[in-house]
């Protein structure tokens, strides 16, 4: 029993599940159902602050944007502007709350010094990695869930493609999900987390295409904006709601995607070397 419980425990240390664990097939489902619930519930437990929160910012965000301009604004794509706008808050929302559950978890481990109790139990590292990102995703879902049921039916919006909306939702989720681990575990206090989120993901994200249409912006701008990934997902999402877009779908989706495979690598490296992590 004692030497099964060594191994055990060197078992993620090595890459590697320990001996001993149950598993079916070459995955400790029952450990990543673990870690996915644990992530799920630490933000179903404070839903005040992971869905009515944003829920009512977005509706913020509706009311500035459609009171301060009135009928001023002309028509965006050939639809009313808040009709424009209310995909791109509620993307920008979901992404915004995917990124939070990764990089406050992990981060909050670190400062706490408790991350060795995610790290010691047999995981692998694409089992804490897809661990992780599953929260992140539900969170996304359950955030986009709530700002759809509110600011779709208050605005007259029916979904033209909803699974293509689904779609980005899910991918949105997940790619900010993975820049959120990699600020975790980068950031050695809240204010390193705090910097990257205001220099990087904030700007990111409001300049994005969320308040105006590709075609507005300079030729120059438009390129950077193309390079954006967040810009496909903001687009991708007014796709499935109101059927319009700057930019192919597909195209957006597949350009998400490679983002979301770059970074999946990138950290699966970082959990398997325990970059940060066990120093």
């Amino acid at each position: 029993m004692e030497n099964r419980a060594i191994d055990t425990q060197r078992g993620p240390v090595r890459g590697r599940p320990g001996k001993g664990v149950k598993r079916f097939g070459r995955v400790n489902w029952l450990g990543l159902a673990t870690l996915t619930g644990r992530e799920i519930r630490r933000f179903t437990n404070v839903w005040t602050q992971t869905l009515a929160a944003p829920v009512a910012t977005a509706l913020l965000f509706m009311a500035v944007f459609t009171l301060a301009l009135g009928d001023q604004r002309p028509d965006v794509m050939g639809l009313p502007f808040a009709h424009f706008l209310a995909p791109g808050i509620l993307m920008m929302t979901v992404i915004q709350n995917a990124f939070a559950n990764t990089s406050s978890s992990i981060l909050v481990s670190k400062v706490q010094g408790s991350i060795v109790d995610t790290l010691m139990p047999p995981l692998s590292p694409s089992e804490l990695l897809t661990g992780f990102v599953l929260g992140g995703v539900f969170r996304g879902l359950f955030v986009a869930a709530g700002v759809a049921a509110v600011l779709f039916p208050l605005f007259g919006i029916l979904p033209a493609h909803p699974l293509w909306a689904l779609a980005f939702v899910l991918v949105g989720s997940a790619l900010l999900a993975l820049m959120g681990m990699i600020t975790a575990i980068l950031a050695e206090k809240f204010d390193h987390m705090a910097a990257i989120t205001n220099f990087v993901v904030t700007p990111l994200s409001f300049l994005s295409g969320t308040f105006y249409s590709a075609a507005a912006v300079p030729e120059a701008f438009r390129i950077l904006l193309h390079v954006n990934p967040i810009f496909y997902l903001i687009d991708g999402m007014r796709f499935g709601a109101l059927g319009v877009s700057d930019s192919p779908p597909a195209l957006g989706l597949a350009y998400a995607l490679l983002a979301v495979f770059a970074l999946g690598a990138l950290t699966f490296r970082w959990l398997r070397t325990g970059y940060r992590l066990k120093s």
